[in-house]
């Protein structure tokens, strides 16, 4: 297997004892996504990245584990940061993309 940088993402956060990822996959995060289902890392899908963060932060603050939530890019990760930023989410992922 090719070590991308998804892969390298995907291993980091499993290092970490990430269980899941909330968030709303895209084009943008594809690589990401598809990365993570050849682990055990879960994906809940949500349908408002805001939505996503404080899934991530009430899983993070019941269960002790990573809390890391996913987004697509420009206003995917803007959503996301209400979320976060009340809730201390340590790993906040955005798609981006070459144009």
């Amino acid at each position: 297997m090719t070590m991308s940088g998804a892969n390298l993402l995907v291993a980091a956060l499993e290092n970490e004892g990430a269980k899941q990822i909330f968030g709303v996959p895209g084009a943008e995060n594809l690589d990401l996504v598809e990365a993570r289902r050849r682990s055990k890392i879960e994906l809940a899908v949500a349908r408002h990245e805001q939505a996503a963060a404080f899934m991530a932060a009430t899983h993070g603050s019941l269960t002790g584990e990573a809390r890391v939530c996913l987004s697509t890019l420009g206003p995917g990760a803007l959503n996301l940061t209400t979320g976060a930023a009340d809730a201390l989410v340590a790993v906040m992922i955005t798609g981006q993309t070459d144009q």
